[in-house]
């Protein structure tokens, strides 16, 4: 499927969409740019775009071998990607496998005590909000998705998990947690996300170095490095 490039449909943090001359598709450009703290600091970081474009295929090509149907439809280039057009849900599904981030700071564990089973919550996608939890009901009564939807969202959110924990592990890797979107296409809830270092957390197993977005977040400097580092690892093509 060969489709141009026409008019800037929406400019996100991190990527840009494109519709294209089929209303079922678009086409998303992966930028340099950084963000964290919900866009309150922002960087361009050489490589980002081109590395995170590369290995959110690679991902979503293992999730679709697991049966896993993704928006993604084929990589264009070193950092645009053709996506099918969806009605997304505003959702985010977020898995935790070990305590980190906001989890520890809201309930005050310790970082890295594995959560078992992993945790599932849910929070509103508003920046100006700082994306608040809220809960199933909530979702339901305020029309943002239905129940059905919902079930489908969580059992997807952990199939994900399940497939992505055993590739981190054979890397030497650990998954802490990540958050993953969904959206509607032909009534069929779909996973309408990329899959990067940006939207979850990935440590070494035996160090616990952290190998993320938090390295931008915290200032600990490699950023790029540390992405290359986990593609490396669980062997994406970065060339």
């Amino acid at each position: 499927m060969q489709l141009e490039k026409k008019d800037l449909l929406y400019k996100g943090k991190a990527k840009s969409v494109y519709e294209t001359e089929n209303p079922d598709y678009l086409i998303l450009h992966f930028r340099d740019d950084t963000s964290a703290f919900n866009g309150e600091r922002i960087e361009q970081l050489g490589r980002k775009g081109q590395v995170n474009n590369r290995f959110n295929a690679f991902i979503m090509q293992k999730l679709d071998e697991a049966g896993i149907e993704t928006h993604f439809e084929k990589q264009l280039s070193d950092d645009e990607v053709l996506v099918k057009r969806l009605e997304m849900i505003p959702v985010e599904c977020v898995v935790r496998n070990f305590a980190a981030g906001s989890l520890v700071r809201r309930l005050g564990l310790e970082e890295g005590q594995p959560l078992t089973p992993p945790t599932y919550e849910l929070f509103f996608k508003d920046d100006a909000l700082g994306d608040p939890m809220v809960n199933e009901s909530l979702s339901v009564a305020l029309g943002w998705a239905t129940p059905e939807q919902l079930a489908k969202m969580k059992e997807l959110t952990f199939k994900v998990n399940d497939v992505l924990k055993q590739l981190f592990d054979e890397g030497g890797l650990m998954l802490v947690d990540f958050k993953l979107e969904f959206g509607v296409f032909q009534d069929r809830i779909v996973l309408g996300d990329e899959f990067s270092p940006d939207g979850c957390r990935i440590w070494d197993k035996e160090t616990k170095k952290k190998l993320d977005k938090d390295r931008f977040r915290q200032s600990l400097g490699d950023v790029i490095e540390s992405y290359e580092e986990v593609a490396q690892r669980i062997g994406v093509p970065l060339n």
